[in-house]
């Protein structure tokens, strides 16, 4: 990710403002967090050396709700990637209309080369680091990059331990056993498949018989569950998938259920020559060039740019990952009418489920699976609605109109105490 991440991040502020009605001083207010923290971790090691690792933790906003946001543990992790991140969260959760601001955390580690007990050290000792700054009504972690279900029983076990009491609020995406809700699995991918769905009907694609060619980037957690929901939808085919190892792609359709388990089983991609007839090895870079008819990006950011945008062929940009395309791309894909439906709203089911699992956890009132997904649908369902009808009314792209629509809920609460106009001298 390149440093410049987070003034690219305000980009979309400015071009969202221009169509929403929001005091100068909210868009003031909305360019910097509230608070960004640095802190070193000390962690024993295996052969008992000891390591210094650096992590951070940012709250955005937090003016409609606690902040939410993630922890990724990745070698890259910059303090200007997780200010985005952590931006982007504050408009995702406004976006989708659920009572959170934006928060993020991230540690520079390099995961795989640690073993399960330092990992469980670094995460005790991040969470050690950081438990004066979340809580339940504070800040509202969850996983992210390379953190998952057993990482977040770590950190919540381990405040439960500073404040002597057990508290499930105070981290989501949980294992189920110790407060997790059903369903927050395949949330990110399913939310994205929602919004899908629903511009299918707004383009008339649900009339058509002919499956649509998919290409999705980044075989993980949010592109393995996607490939799987439209792998069980007719009206979709999935032709080409991809992690950082490389892509599988086969035109008539690739067998996702074997590939998905080879790779949950392995964490290595099904070779080509076992993916059956007609598939052949395909690059990350060429995969976001494929003819196709939908593009998930669901791997990282900036992978489509102003250098490649021109050659993208979808006709539709869903992205599961955080900013993967950059606001030159932007206006290249605009130029050439392919619809994105922006990270803001594509991706945001995610979130949508861990605020489903802090209500049940504040509750202690748990739901079924079916009435998680029917709670998502509807959300995610009303949502599109109201940022493709903004965007179809003025003219603009789905993104800029999701952050007029953010902008719409964020404006009214952060003038509620006053703006210039109350100060003015008669």
């Amino acid at each position: 990710m390149t440093t410049d991440v987070f003034s690219a991040a305000l980009q979309r502020l400015d071009m969202g403002a221009a169509h929403a009605n929001a005091h100068s001083e909210t868009i003031l207010r909305l360019r910097s967090p509230k608070q960004f923290i640095e802190v070193s971790i000390p962690v024993r090691m295996d052969d008992g050396s000891l390591r210094i690792f650096t992590g951070y933790r940012c709250k955005y906003d937090d003016t409609r709700g606690p902040a939410k946001g993630g922890i990724r543990f990745h070698e890259d992790v910059t303090p200007a990637e997780v200010k985005a991140l952590a931006f982007w969260m504050t408009f995702k959760c406004a976006c989708v209309g659920i009572p959170f601001g934006g928060g993020k955390g991230g540690v520079i580690v390099e995961p795989r080369t640690l073993s399960t007990a330092e990992l469980e050290r670094l995460s005790r000792g991040y969470m050690r680091a950081i438990a004066f700054a979340v809580g339940t009504d504070i800040d509202v972690p969850a996983p992210d990059v390379n953190t998952g279900p057993m990482i977040m029983a770590w950190m919540s076990d381990e405040y439960s331990v500073l404040t002597g009491r057990r508290d499930p609020g105070i981290i989501t995406g949980k294992p189920v056993a110790v407060g997790g809700s059903l369903g927050r699995d395949d949330a990110t991918a399913r939310g994205g498949y929602y919004c899908l769905k629903e511009l299918e009907k707004q383009l008339g694609w649900d009339r058509e018989n002919t499956p649509r060619p998919v290409a999705i980037q980044g075989f993980g957690n949010a592109g393995d569950h996607m490939a799987r929901l439209l792998d069980r939808d007719a009206r979709f085919r999935v032709v080409a998938v991809s992690d950082h190892h490389g892509g599988r792609f086969n035109p008539d359709g690739l067998d996702i259920t074997r590939l998905a388990d080879h790779k949950e089983k392995t964490h290595k991609m099904l070779p080509a020559s076992d993916c059956g007839r007609g598939t052949r090895e395909i690059s990350n870079k060429d995969l976001l060039e494929l003819e196709c008819d939908v593009l998930v990006p669901a791997a990282i950011e900036n992978v489509i740019t102003a250098d490649n945008a021109a050659r993208v062929k979808a006709k539709v940009v869903l992205e599961l990952a955080n900013g993967p395309c950059t606001p030159e791309a932007d206006a290249i894909l605009w130029k050439n009418k392919v619809i994105i439906i922006p990270d803001i709203l594509a991706n945001a089911g995610g979130v949508t489920v861990s605020y489903f699992e802090w209500t049940q956890n504040k509750t202690g009132y748990y739901w079924d699976l079916l009435r998680v997904h029917d709670e998502l649908r509807r959300k995610m369902a009303a949502e599109f609605a109201g940022v493709f009808e903004l965007a179809k009314s003025r003219a603009i792209d789905m993104r800029t109109a999701a952050y007029a629509h953010a902008l719409a809920r964020l404006a009214p609460a952060l003038e509620s105490t006053g703006t210039s106009r109350n100060y003015a001298k008669e």
